[in-house]
């Protein structure tokens, strides 16, 4: 029997876990020849989820759980979770039931089809707003456009299965600001994409809110390109030509003209201008030696206080 290994990273989600799991040993009640682990990613929860998982885990050999010391973020419990497992294939997924169970027979059929990746592209139910929809849309064209990987729209979900030679290599992967939508498209091997559409949240209320949506969008186009720095450096010779240009045919025109060179104003104009292109330029530059910065000191992504296996 071939063994699936099913990650699930869990913040605040005592009102969830016992249910995902439930759905989890539906589904696979109904397939044969394969058996399975759920490993639960306890990332710092301040609720009562390390309670719910030391109970099921008390009730099903199935259920592994890893606690975090603290809270390091979605992507480091993944990769944790990734880490310990050891079935013939992972299956990440999120623990507030958007990502459906009843998905993992087809991601499986898929697998056994020859795919070593078998990655979801969502679509969102009307229950979700407007403004995640465009805003997650918006977000895979900017990273497509200024990086050098390319992730289908709507499908840089972390609902995926890898074999386990890809998750082996996966492991391999120390880097500070972990981006694994992006990692598993670097990678290559033979990858397919299925549909699905995403539930809406079950129980709680979800910590992902627009700062870190903003900051997950910068980590992935700076994890994966230096255009941004070309960006940059394009910028200032594009508004340094403009200026040279423009107010270099306006001195010409006011010596002609013999008309009065006030310049405070336009002076003034081009100091803010300049000053903050300049300090938009500095940024970029800051995001980049700032991860430098994170990754010479070799720290790991997470540090594990308990686990049950």
């Amino acid at each position: 029997m071939k063994k699936i290994s099913i990650v699930i990273p869990a913040h605040n989600e005592d009102g969830n876990v016992a249910l995902v799991h439930e759905r989890i040993r539906d589904v696979f009640s109904g397939l044969e020849n394969y058996h399975y682990e759920v490993i639960f990613v306890n990332d710092g929860s301040r609720d009562n989820t390390q309670q719910r998982l030391e109970e099921l885990s008390q009730q099903f050999e199935e259920v592994k759980y890893i606690e975090f010391s603290r809270n390091f973020g979605h992507q480091p419990a993944v990769k944790a979770g990734m880490d310990n497992a050891n079935g013939n294939a992972v299956i990440s997924m999120d623990g507030d039931l958007q990502h459906p169970p009843e998905l993992i027979p087809e991601m499986i059929r898929k697998w056994e089809e020859g795919y070593d990746i078998v990655f979801t592209i969502r679509t969102y139910p009307k229950e979700i707003s407007f403004f995640k929809r465009k805003t997650s849309d918006f977000f895979y064209k900017i990273l497509s456009g200024l990086s050098d990987v390319n992730l289908t729209k709507g499908g840089g979900s972390d609902f995926r299965l890898m074999d386990a030679n890809a998750v082996e290599v996966m492991r391999t992967f120390n880097e500070d600001d972990l981006f694994l939508r992006g990692l598993t498209s670097w990678m290559g091997f033979r990858q397919v994409g299925i549909d699905f559409k995403a539930d809406a949240r079950l129980s709680g209320k979800s910590s992902y809110n627009f700062k870190k949506m903003l900051t997950f969008a910068f980590t992935g186009i700076t994890a994966f390109s230096v255009k941004p720095l070309y960006l940059a450096a394009y910028l200032g010779f594009l508004f340094s030509a403009i200026s040279i240009v423009g107010y270099g045919a306006y001195v010409i025109h006011s010596f002609i003209a013999k008309t009065e060179i006030s310049g405070w104003a336009s002076l003034i104009m081009t100091i803010v201008f300049f000053g903050g292109l300049q300090l938009i330029i500095m940024g970029i530059m800051g995001i980049y030696l700032g991860k430098i910065f994170k990754q010479v000191k070799d720290r790991p992504n997470y540090i594990i206080k308990n686990k049950n296996f």
